[in-house]
């Protein structure tokens, strides 16, 4: 079972209506657990089987100006993750495909972008807007649809499911450098973490 519907709602958070949010969470993230509710059933009754979830490097990473797909790649990421371990023992194995920036039709109209204001005009939001209209250069894509539809189909004949499957170039160096960067706040927050323990809990 692949799960592939998903689009990009783009510009500063105070830019996007209600309804822009809405669809874009129903598509993005409701309709993904749906399916994955819908299916799990039959993959169980029949003895297992395998969800391919498409998600993005953009469930590990966050850029300006697009909160609201961050939201629901964050969000399907967390939610793939805590069913993989539900399903698994019942032979359900579960992967989350994470690319980067594809040579797909994503960037000629897989995409909304809510209404400008003028005070984000000089900000991130502004720049997107000028990236996507063509007055500034285009995003680096150098990631080969054919190639990674085949890495796809590779993964879901191993007989393990690989929970993450991270394609391209620049997904990876965007995901080293986002998980590093946690890592590293995450240490220096240690003898802060631990000082909030009550008094008489065990120290690790």
């Amino acid at each position: 079972m692949v799960s592939n519907a998903g689009y990009g709602l783009f510009g500063a958070v105070e830019e996007l209506s209600d309804e822009q949010i809405d669809r874009q969470i129903a598509t993005n993230l409701t309709a993904s657990i749906q399916l994955v509710r819908a299916a799990t059933p039959h993959l169980r009754a029949q003895g297992g089987g395998r969800f391919v979830q498409i998600a993005s490097i953009g469930g590990q990473i966050a850029f300006p100006a697009m909160s609201l797909y961050h939201a629901t790649k964050w969000g399907i990421e967390g939610f793939i993750e805590s069913a993989a371990a539900e399903l698994a023992p019942f032979g359900i194995g579960v992967t989350l495909v994470e690319p980067g920036m594809a040579r797909t039709n994503f960037g000629t109209g897989a995409f909304a972008i809510g209404d400008a204001l003028p005070a984000y005009a000089d900000g991130p939001s502004g720049s997107l807007r000028r990236v996507i209209s063509g007055e500034l250069s285009a995003l680096p894509t150098p990631g080969d649809p054919a190639k990674i539809a085949a890495a796809i189909i590779a993964a879901a004949d191993r007989p393990e499911a690989p929970l993450r499957l991270t394609l391209g170039s620049d997904a990876y160096a965007l995901g080293t450098a986002a998980l590093r960067g946690r890592l590293d706040a995450l240490e220096s927050a240690r003898d802060l973490a631990h000082s909030t323990d009550a008094d008489d809990a065990l120290v690790h």
